[in-house]
Protein backbone atom coordinates (compact mmCIF):
# COMPACT_ATOMS: atom_id res chain seq x y z
CA UNK A 1 0.00 0.00 0.00
CA UNK A 2 1.30 3.53 -0.74
CA UNK A 3 2.34 5.87 2.01
CA UNK A 4 -0.34 8.40 2.99
CA UNK A 5 -0.08 12.07 1.92
CA UNK A 6 1.15 13.50 5.21
CA UNK A 7 1.60 17.06 6.42
CA UNK A 8 5.27 18.09 6.56
CA UNK A 9 7.10 18.53 9.85
CA UNK A 10 7.88 22.18 9.20
CA UNK A 11 4.23 22.86 8.46
CA UNK A 12 2.88 21.20 11.60
CA UNK A 13 5.44 21.78 14.36
CA UNK A 14 5.00 24.78 16.63
CA UNK A 15 8.26 24.65 18.61
CA UNK A 16 11.54 22.74 18.40
CA UNK A 17 13.59 22.20 21.56
CA UNK A 18 17.13 20.83 21.70
CA UNK A 19 17.81 19.08 25.00
CA UNK A 20 21.40 19.59 26.09
CA UNK A 21 23.59 19.37 29.15
CA UNK A 22 27.10 20.56 28.27
CA UNK A 23 27.22 19.35 24.65
CA UNK A 24 27.92 21.53 21.64
CA UNK A 25 24.77 22.05 19.55
CA UNK A 26 25.90 24.47 16.82
CA UNK A 27 25.81 21.99 13.93
CA UNK A 28 22.44 20.62 14.98
CA UNK A 29 20.94 24.10 15.35
CA UNK A 30 22.21 25.10 11.91
CA UNK A 31 20.86 21.93 10.29
CA UNK A 32 17.43 22.42 11.85
CA UNK A 33 17.24 26.08 10.82
CA UNK A 34 18.25 25.22 7.28
CA UNK A 35 15.32 22.82 6.94
CA UNK A 36 12.74 25.26 8.26
CA UNK A 37 12.78 24.22 11.92
CA UNK A 38 14.23 27.05 14.05
CA UNK A 39 14.96 25.74 17.52
CA UNK A 40 15.67 26.73 21.10
CA UNK A 41 18.34 25.01 23.19
CA UNK A 42 17.31 24.03 26.72
CA UNK A 43 20.28 23.40 29.01
CA UNK A 44 19.70 22.01 32.48
CA UNK A 45 20.34 24.52 35.26
CA UNK A 46 21.58 22.24 38.02
CA UNK A 47 21.66 23.15 41.67
CA UNK A 48 24.65 22.37 43.89
CA UNK A 49 23.40 18.81 44.44
CA UNK A 50 23.23 18.17 40.70
CA UNK A 51 26.47 16.21 40.67
CA UNK A 52 24.81 13.53 42.84
CA UNK A 53 22.15 12.85 40.20
CA UNK A 54 22.44 9.84 37.94
CA UNK A 55 22.82 10.78 34.26
CA UNK A 56 19.47 9.12 33.50
CA UNK A 57 17.69 11.27 36.09
CA UNK A 58 19.42 14.40 34.82
CA UNK A 59 18.21 13.46 31.34
CA UNK A 60 14.66 13.12 32.67
CA UNK A 61 14.84 16.60 34.20
CA UNK A 62 16.09 18.02 30.91
CA UNK A 63 13.17 16.52 29.04
CA UNK A 64 10.66 17.55 31.69
CA UNK A 65 11.58 21.20 31.14
CA UNK A 66 10.70 20.79 27.47
CA UNK A 67 7.46 18.99 28.41
CA UNK A 68 6.47 21.94 30.59
CA UNK A 69 6.92 24.29 27.64
CA UNK A 70 5.19 21.89 25.24
CA UNK A 71 2.17 21.57 27.54
CA UNK A 72 1.53 25.31 27.12
CA UNK A 73 1.85 25.28 23.33
CA UNK A 74 -0.96 25.30 20.79
CA UNK A 75 0.72 23.01 18.23
CA UNK A 76 2.83 19.82 18.44
CA UNK A 77 6.39 20.19 19.73
CA UNK A 78 9.49 18.50 18.33
CA UNK A 79 12.10 17.60 20.95
CA UNK A 80 15.57 16.32 20.05
CA UNK A 81 18.64 15.53 22.12
CA UNK A 82 21.96 17.23 21.48
CA UNK A 83 23.49 14.14 19.84
CA UNK A 84 20.70 13.78 17.27
CA UNK A 85 21.88 14.02 13.65
CA UNK A 86 18.93 14.78 11.35
CA UNK A 87 18.68 13.64 7.77
CA UNK A 88 18.79 16.30 5.10
CA UNK A 89 15.50 18.11 4.39
CA UNK A 90 14.04 16.99 7.73
CA UNK A 91 11.43 19.74 7.73
CA UNK A 92 9.98 18.55 4.43
CA UNK A 93 9.51 14.96 5.62
CA UNK A 94 5.98 13.79 6.49
CA UNK A 95 4.51 13.61 9.97
CA UNK A 96 4.18 9.97 11.11
CA UNK A 97 0.66 10.69 12.38
CA UNK A 98 -2.38 12.67 11.31
CA UNK A 99 -2.93 16.08 12.84
CA UNK A 100 -6.60 15.13 13.11
CA UNK A 101 -5.75 12.52 15.77
CA UNK A 102 -7.08 14.06 19.04
CA UNK A 103 -5.33 11.58 21.34
CA UNK A 104 -1.88 11.48 19.76
CA UNK A 105 0.59 10.76 22.54
CA UNK A 106 4.13 10.54 21.23
CA UNK A 107 5.54 10.05 17.74
CA UNK A 108 9.13 8.89 17.72
CA UNK A 109 11.29 10.15 14.85
CA UNK A 110 14.24 8.00 15.93
CA UNK A 111 13.66 4.38 16.85
CA UNK A 112 15.40 2.16 19.37
CA UNK A 113 14.17 -1.41 19.93
CA UNK A 114 10.98 -0.60 17.97
CA UNK A 115 7.86 -2.73 17.71
CA UNK A 116 4.97 -2.34 15.29
CA UNK A 117 1.47 -2.68 16.75
CA UNK A 118 -0.91 -1.71 13.95
CA UNK A 119 -1.32 0.27 10.73
CA UNK A 120 -4.29 2.55 10.21
CA UNK A 121 -6.22 2.55 6.95
CA UNK A 122 -4.41 5.83 6.13
CA UNK A 123 -1.03 4.16 6.60
CA UNK A 124 0.01 5.54 10.00
CA UNK A 125 1.89 3.10 12.23
CA UNK A 126 1.18 2.69 15.92
CA UNK A 127 4.05 1.17 17.81
CA UNK A 128 6.66 1.21 20.56
CA UNK A 129 10.14 2.61 20.91
CA UNK A 130 12.49 3.48 23.69
CA UNK A 131 15.11 6.25 23.75
CA UNK A 132 14.24 9.94 23.56
CA UNK A 133 16.66 11.04 20.85
CA UNK A 134 13.95 12.67 18.70
CA UNK A 135 10.18 12.74 19.13
CA UNK A 136 7.00 14.79 18.80
CA UNK A 137 4.42 15.36 21.52
CA UNK A 138 1.20 17.37 21.79
CA UNK A 139 0.21 19.81 24.55
CA UNK A 140 -2.10 17.16 26.00
CA UNK A 141 0.47 14.36 26.06
CA UNK A 142 3.15 16.72 27.38
CA UNK A 143 0.96 17.54 30.37
CA UNK A 144 0.47 13.83 30.95
CA UNK A 145 4.21 13.14 30.79
CA UNK A 146 4.78 15.61 33.61
CA UNK A 147 2.89 13.13 35.80
CA UNK A 148 5.45 10.49 34.77
CA UNK A 149 8.24 12.59 36.29
CA UNK A 150 6.63 12.45 39.72
CA UNK A 151 6.05 8.71 39.30
CA UNK A 152 9.72 8.07 38.44
CA UNK A 153 10.93 10.23 41.33
CA UNK A 154 8.67 8.35 43.74
CA UNK A 155 9.96 4.95 42.58
CA UNK A 156 13.64 5.65 41.92
CA UNK A 157 14.49 9.03 43.40
CA UNK A 158 17.52 10.43 41.57
CA UNK A 159 18.94 6.98 40.84
CA UNK A 160 19.28 5.27 37.47
CA UNK A 161 16.10 4.12 35.75
CA UNK A 162 15.05 3.14 32.25
CA UNK A 163 12.24 5.70 32.37
CA UNK A 164 12.24 6.17 28.60
CA UNK A 165 11.07 2.58 28.09
CA UNK A 166 7.95 3.22 30.18
CA UNK A 167 6.49 6.10 28.15
CA UNK A 168 4.56 3.95 25.70
CA UNK A 169 2.64 2.05 28.38
CA UNK A 170 2.22 5.17 30.54
CA UNK A 171 0.57 7.10 27.71
CA UNK A 172 -1.48 4.19 26.38
CA UNK A 173 -2.89 3.50 29.84
CA UNK A 174 -4.21 7.05 29.73
CA UNK A 175 -5.88 6.76 26.34
CA UNK A 176 -3.16 8.06 24.02
CA UNK A 177 -1.97 6.50 20.76
CA UNK A 178 1.75 6.38 20.02
CA UNK A 179 3.32 6.32 16.58
CA UNK A 180 6.52 5.17 14.90
CA UNK A 181 7.81 6.44 11.54
CA UNK A 182 8.26 4.50 8.32
CA UNK A 183 12.01 5.16 8.58
CA UNK A 184 14.25 7.09 10.96
CA UNK A 185 14.43 10.86 10.56
CA UNK A 186 18.00 10.91 11.81
CA UNK A 187 20.78 9.11 13.63
CA UNK A 188 21.86 8.87 17.24
CA UNK A 189 25.31 10.36 16.93
CA UNK A 190 26.46 9.88 20.52
CA UNK A 191 29.23 7.64 21.73
CA UNK A 192 28.56 4.56 23.94
CA UNK A 193 26.85 5.32 27.27
CA UNK A 194 28.87 3.89 30.21
CA UNK A 195 25.81 4.08 32.50
CA UNK A 196 24.01 1.57 30.29
CA UNK A 197 26.99 -0.80 30.49
CA UNK A 198 26.95 -0.62 34.28
CA UNK A 199 23.34 -1.82 34.27
CA UNK A 200 23.76 -4.59 31.71
CA UNK A 201 22.24 -2.77 28.73
CA UNK A 202 23.59 -2.18 25.25
CA UNK A 203 25.98 0.77 25.33
CA UNK A 204 25.18 2.13 21.87
CA UNK A 205 22.19 2.23 19.55
CA UNK A 206 21.84 3.45 15.98
CA UNK A 207 19.03 4.00 13.48
CA UNK A 208 18.36 0.79 11.56
CA UNK A 209 17.21 2.48 8.34
CA UNK A 210 17.31 6.19 7.50
CA UNK A 211 15.00 8.35 5.40
CA UNK A 212 18.00 9.85 3.59
CA UNK A 213 21.53 11.20 3.92
CA UNK A 214 22.57 12.76 7.21
CA UNK A 215 22.96 16.53 7.46
CA UNK A 216 26.40 16.14 9.07
CA UNK A 217 28.70 13.42 10.36
CA UNK A 218 27.82 12.00 13.79
CA UNK A 219 30.13 12.41 16.75
CA UNK A 220 30.89 8.69 16.93
CA UNK A 221 32.67 9.00 13.55
CA UNK A 222 34.89 11.89 14.69
CA UNK A 223 38.34 10.92 15.96
CA UNK A 224 40.25 13.94 17.18
CA UNK A 225 40.00 16.53 14.42
CA UNK A 226 39.42 13.94 11.71
CA UNK A 227 36.38 12.13 10.36
CA UNK A 228 36.65 8.34 10.30
CA UNK A 229 34.54 7.22 7.37
CA UNK A 230 35.50 3.64 8.17
CA UNK A 231 33.97 3.92 11.64
CA UNK A 232 30.89 5.57 10.16
CA UNK A 233 30.27 2.95 7.47
CA UNK A 234 30.91 0.06 9.86
CA UNK A 235 28.48 1.53 12.40
CA UNK A 236 25.81 2.12 9.76
CA UNK A 237 26.28 -1.35 8.27
CA UNK A 238 25.94 -2.94 11.70
CA UNK A 239 22.79 -0.88 12.33
CA UNK A 240 21.24 -2.09 9.08
CA UNK A 241 22.07 -5.69 9.99
CA UNK A 242 20.58 -5.21 13.45
CA UNK A 243 17.37 -3.90 11.93
CA UNK A 244 17.14 -6.85 9.56
CA UNK A 245 17.79 -9.16 12.50
CA UNK A 246 14.85 -7.69 14.40
CA UNK A 247 12.67 -8.16 11.34
CA UNK A 248 13.67 -11.79 10.75
CA UNK A 249 13.50 -12.75 14.43
CA UNK A 250 9.98 -11.37 14.83
CA UNK A 251 10.96 -8.64 17.28
CA UNK A 252 9.85 -5.69 15.14
CA UNK A 253 6.56 -7.34 14.20
CA UNK A 254 5.54 -10.00 16.72
CA UNK A 255 4.25 -13.19 15.10
CA UNK A 256 1.43 -13.52 17.62
CA UNK A 257 0.27 -10.01 16.83
CA UNK A 258 0.48 -10.73 13.09
CA UNK A 259 -1.63 -13.89 13.42
CA UNK A 260 -4.40 -12.06 15.28
CA UNK A 261 -4.35 -8.90 13.16
CA UNK A 262 -7.34 -7.95 11.02
CA UNK A 263 -4.94 -6.50 8.43
CA UNK A 264 -1.86 -8.78 8.38
CA UNK A 265 -0.84 -7.87 4.83
CA UNK A 266 -0.78 -4.20 5.78
CA UNK A 267 1.58 -4.97 8.66
CA UNK A 268 3.83 -7.17 6.53
CA UNK A 269 3.98 -4.59 3.76
CA UNK A 270 5.06 -1.82 6.13
CA UNK A 271 7.60 -4.06 7.87
CA UNK A 272 9.29 -5.28 4.70
CA UNK A 273 9.15 -2.08 2.64
CA UNK A 274 10.84 0.03 5.32
CA UNK A 275 13.96 -2.14 4.99
CA UNK A 276 14.04 -1.96 1.16
CA UNK A 277 16.40 0.98 1.02
CA UNK A 278 19.84 1.42 -0.52
CA UNK A 279 20.58 4.19 1.99
CA UNK A 280 23.19 2.98 4.47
Amino acid sequence: MPLPPHTSLAGAIGHVFVIAYQESTERLEAALRQTGLPCEVLRQELQSTGEDMSPSYRCLLNHSRAWQRASRATKPTLIVEADFVPVQHLGQLPLPFTTQQPNMGIAWLYLCAPQLYSISSEGYAEGFSTSMVAYIITPQSAACLLELVADIERKFGQSYSTWDSTLDRFLRDRGFKNYIPFRNYGEHGGRPNPEHRQHGLSTAHRADVLYGKLAFMPLYAIEGNNTSYTTYFISRFQARLHGLGRLLSGRFLRLKLLRHSKAPLRLLSFTIRRQLSAQL
